[in-house]
């Protein structure tokens, strides 16, 4: 993991102290809400339906075991015990007072942590592949050029105030794992000619216009990164629009504007940006990398995971849940935070240290965030892989479920965000469960749900396979469907399936939909969503909408 110097620490307390400053000039009254707002945003502090809510950056998705136990430590003291992971790797803490935030906040620091640039119209939390360091199919570990971003994009002067705000995902496996293409840009690492580059998509993003972002360059050399990446934010910051936030984002301006136009403007502005970096973004990444310590893998121990794999609960719990390492003697662990019943994304203190203690115990220290909000431990010897799923399942964490049907993305909500018109978690606790009671998760095999309680798309709904987008109809909670979405290098968005449903009928609709996939599959190899590309549309919404109202719906 990057470990942070003396210039990390004393810019965090610095920024910390000003923020302090602010809080309590807001409390006396010295600044109202709306004078107070622009600050408290751009330390990650919100205003949700009930109280205020905290956002912490989790850089690239990285974490160690101190810092896991400061997320703890900061849920119990200051909140109500547990924490919600999100699907940009960040953390986020729903009921702090106003008058502990600047407390919270020089904890964070203590651990290397900040809520730095977690709002706002600037550059956003960097996202990144949450096997990073440890995938088999990895060309190479993305997150020192992900810190190099971090770095760059922190107050960098002229992207403080974009047209809106701006996210950047990057992923060093050819097998996308960070949805690149539903990105402002998104960064996919490439082989050319034995050099390692980028490949950089433009223009992705979900919300109340989704758009699968375009290629504008299909080879970058590593070294020329950032003075690209700035070409790209001076061709947005110039063209963005500023006069309609509904269409502020580049997704727009490279729509209106046409991919071949902004190519070409950006490329323009690269010769510029490029001469100016003078290689000094290059000598960042070589003392960035010198700073990430790989773990020293201990070899052996893969004879001991195959004799616990008679367990036929370790082993359906090891074929859900692990994924192949670059070592042969390690497999990479991700722990379910959906639990049926259970708030996805949820953790709570206790749960956060027993994973710290295993990440400390069993894997080198290092634990990362997913997008689809659970947790990795990416190094553990298969040798220890029996005792710590032993552990795991006695702090309720062992549900064997990553990739299948109940393994759902949900945001936050009307329980909890003001933007929100529908409920999220009801509706994804209340699935979950009948899935478990139908006990056909298996047997339906890779499946991504994704629920959002709003057009801005905080779940992802519109790249689940099945997705679900609360709205408000007339005072009515009505969800619809969309079907065909794809989070992966195949990125795609899902096709809405007609009218909605109703709170009590969104469970039964998501049951038909599995229960019609196991109808037409051509057989088990066939994934819910290769059925749906082969066969289109209308059998599912039969399944939903009867015979009779197939045509009506289509």
């Amino acid at each position: 993991m990057y470990r942070y110097d003396e210039f990390d620490a004393a810019f965090l307390a610095k920024r910390n102290e000003q923020f302090r400053a602010q809080v309590e000039r807001r409390i006396e009254g010295a600044l109202t809400e709306e004078e107070f707002k622009p600050l408290r945003l751009m330390n990650g502090l919100y205003l949700q339906l009930h109280a205020y809510m905290l956002r912490v950056a989790i850089p690239y998705g990285s974490l160690d075991s101190a810092k896991m136990r400061k997320l703890a430590e900061i849920a119990e003291r200051w909140d109500k015990g547990y924490g919600h992971f999100t699907t940009r790797q960040n953390i986020q803490y729903n009921w702090p007072r106003l008058r502990d935030v600047p407390d919270m906040l020089d904890a964070l620091a203590e651990a290397g942590l900040h809520a730095i640039q977690t709002s706002g119209n600037t550059i956003r939390n960097v996202t990144s592949d949450h096997f990073a360091g440890a995938a088999a199919d990895e060309i190479a570990d993305p997150r020192p050029y992900a810190e190099l971003i971090r770095q760059w994009s922190t107050d960098h002067p002229e992207f403080q105030f974009l047209p809106r705000k701006f996210k950047i995902a990057i992923t060093g496996s050819p097998n996308d794992r960070a949805v690149t293409r539903a990105h402002d840009i998104g960064l996919r690492m490439v082989e050319r000619d034995g050099r390692a580059g980028f490949e950089v998509i433009v223009g992705g993003g979900l919300g109340r216009t989704p758009m699968i972002g375009k290629v504008v360059r299909d080879f970058l050399p590593e070294g020329e990164l950032l003075p690209y990446l700035e070409a790209v934010l001076h061709v947005y910051n110039r063209h963005g629009r500023r006069d309609n936030k509904y269409k502020a984002r580049i997704k727009i301006t490279v729509h209106e504007t046409g991919i071949e136009a902004i190519r070409e403007e950006i490329e323009a502005a690269f010769a510029v940006t490029r001469a100016e970096f003078e290689g000094v973004d290059e000598n960042a990444l070589e003392r960035i990398r010198a700073r990430f310590r790989a773990p020293s893998l201990v070899p052996g121990g893969a004879g001991a995971y195959e004799d616990a794999r008679l367990n036929p609960a370790f082993r359906a719990w090891a074929d859900s849940n692990l994924a192949e390492h670059r070592d042969p003697d390690h497999a990479i662990v991700t722990i379910s935070l959906k639990a049926p019943g259970e708030t996805p994304g949820d953790a709570t203190a206790g749960q956060m240290r027993v994973m710290a203690d295993l990440a400390e115990r069993f894997g080198y220290d290092e634990l990362r965030i997913s997008h689809q909000q659970n947790v990795i431990l990416p190094h553990v010897r298969k040798a220890d892989l029996a005792e710590v799923y032993e552990e795991l399942k006695a702090a309720g964490l062992a549900t064997a479920n990553v990739g299948l049907a109940s393994d759902i993305i949900a945001c936050p909500g009307m329980d909890y965000c003001a933007l929100a018109t529908a409920r999220s978690i009801p509706v994804a606790q209340q699935l979950a469960k009948r899935i478990e009671d139908l006990r056909i998760e298996h047997e339906v095999g890779p499946l991504q749900i994704k629920i959002s309680g709003c057009i801005n798309a905080c779940g992802h709904h519109h790249v689940g396979h099945i997705g679900i987008l609360g709205l408000d109809r007339g005072g009515v909670e009505t969800y619809q469907i969309t079907l065909g979405g794809d989070a992966t290098e195949t990125a795609a968005i899902g096709e809405r399936t007609g009218p909605g449903f109703s709170f009590e009928e969104i469970v039964p609709a998501i049951e038909r939909l599995m229960l019609a996939y196991l109808e037409v599959r051509e057989d088990e190899s066939e994934t819910f969503l290769d059925a749906y590309r082969r066969l289109g549309p209308h059998p599912f919404k039969e399944a939903l909408y009867g015979p009779e109202k197939r045509r009506d719906a289509a």
